[in-house]
């Protein structure tokens, strides 16, 4: 039975490389990423902005020291719960496409398009926007002042570099990921540590002042604070929508995807009780640059300038990796015929999706030119992410009812309590999100059900599948 699922296994990679119909080879995506390129997606995707700028919306939201520190442990918690889930089903379907695809293989075609629908429109591009805004607006002008049209333009000279820049091929972006991983990881660490080491803090800023009294009220503003963790801790997902480009995926995905997850987990923590050590948390809940003032009171305006730098690097990093990942999936609904034709196309030179990484990076841009504000769109994207993770956590089961014969050189551990935790906490950060931002969220979920017509136009257009 182990030999049978290994040849099935195998089977599914070469289908990869099947011709088309009139019997010329479809060009395919080449399997160039490492265990430690699918870490670098998952470690340099996470630390974006979100470590630099959401300190301050959780000290705002939860106003405890102890509450700040739960906030950001559940949120890794649920993270790693998601990270373990989904290594399942990315050792299981080792193709382009990630989250459609298991959508798609649990619940049929319509689920799984609009998932890709929202991830375009919303999720991701959403991020990209935010990511680039959060670049021209909060840290940019520390070493210079730009004018609200400056921060716009800067913003999409950034997407129009890691667009052509992933262009150029898919080790030319991973190289650029792994790189700045490593500075923003050094840099991160180097960080903590001088703060601990020469900056005057205070241990009583770890505790005080004391969590309210529980109450639906206090459980509300931690599903706030927790919202804001979860857009810091967005990204390890994405290593999934590169499984088709992964070198020995059963292995590279599950591992990448936990210790990636974990690493993330890890400096996070240390991070926030740095700005502590420091800072007392109404103080945190004011500060829009919180690193560089964590640095400047350890070594004074040079460390703050440092640190500026760093964020820059970071938040281009977190950027890159939308890029690297995310034109897999709509290259993936275009290979099953349920979107623009061209965009299921691989560059004849450089073998990556080009036309799924310039419609990414053109829709971004409009968002820059639309929403770009950071605020409003890591509601759009947190909310609309949730919604689809709790379906894919959902389809470890659904597959493995409906598919029990499927090769799974991984099985999620702690099935199914991890699993069903992790569904849970998909449902209350939905809710909870569609309660406190109802406008916002209520705009995210007439996106997704547009997607519905649209479905059925490509549909009616009949456009065929191509193999992936």
């Amino acid at each position: 039975m182990v030999g049978n699922h290994k040849i099935q296994y195998n089977a599914l990679i070469m289908s990869e490389l099947q011709p088309i119909n009139n019997g010329q080879a479809s060009p395919s995506l080449p399997r160039v990423l490492g265990f430690w390129s699918i870490v670098s997606i998952v470690v340099g995707g996470v630390i974006g902005s979100g470590i630099f700028l959401v300190p301050k919306d959780i000290a705002a939201a939860v106003g405890s020291p102890l509450l700040m520190m739960a906030v950001w442990v559940v949120g890794g918690l649920l993270s790693l719960f998601g990270a373990l889930t989904f290594a399942e089903l990315g050792a299981a379907y080792p193709q382009a496409g990630g989250m459609y695809i298991y959508l798609r293989e649990a619940y049929g075609p319509l689920l799984s398009f609009l998932f890709g629908w929202a991830l375009f429109l919303v999720i991701d591009s959403g991020a990209i926007a935010t990511l680039a805004v959060a670049f021209s607006s909060k840290y940019l002008p520390y070493f210079f002042p730009i004018s609200p049209a400056g921060i716009k333009l800067i913003a999409i000279g950034l997407i129009a570099y890691l667009v052509v820049m992933n262009i150029l091929g898919t080790l030319a972006g991973a190289i650029l990921q792994n790189i700045l991983t490593f500075i923003k990881f050094i840099a991160l660490a180097g960080m903590c540590a001088v703060v601990f080491l020469f900056a005057p803090g205070h241990p009583g800023h770890f505790i005080n002042p004391a969590p309210q009294k529980f109450s639906m009220g206090l459980l509300s503003a931690f599903g706030v604070g927790l919202i804001a963790s979860l857009w810091a801790y967005k990204g390890w997902e994405s290593a999934t929508y590169s499984a088709g480009e992964t070198k020995r995926p059963e292995r590279n995905i599950p591992l990448g995807l936990v210790a990636g997850t974990l690493i993330v987990i890890g400096i996070y923590i240390i991070a926030n009780l740095a700005y502590l050590y420091v800072l007392p948390a109404g103080e945190i809940a004011r500060s829009d640059r919180i690193a560089s003032q964590a640095m400047n009171l350890a070594i004074g305006p040079l460390g703050a300038t440092i640190i500026a730098v760093v964020i820059l690097l970071s938040i281009t990093g977190a950027a890159n990796q939308n890029f690297l990942c995310s034109p897999r999936v709509y290259f993936a609904m275009a290979r099953d015929g349920v979107f623009f034709k061209q965009v299921g196309e691989v560059h004849s030179y450089y073998l990556t999706p080009h036309v799924s990484i310039l419609a990414l990076g053109a829709w971004s841009v409009i968002l820059v030119l639309f929403f770009g504000t950071f605020e409003r769109l890591f509601t759009y994207v947190i909310f609309g992410q949730w919604i689809f993770f709790g379906l894919t956590g959902a389809s470890v089961m659904v597959l493995r009812s409906k598919k029990p014969d499927l090769p799974r050189p991984y099985k999620t551990f702690g099935y199914p309590v991890i699993p069903v935790i992790f569904i849970l906490s998909a449902a209350f950060i939905s809710l909870n999100a569609l309660l406190g931002s109802p406008r916002d969220t209520l705009i995210g979920l007439l996106v997704i059900f547009l997607g519905v017509p649209i479905y059925f136009l490509f549909k009616l257009l009949g456009s065929k599948p191509m193999p992936a």
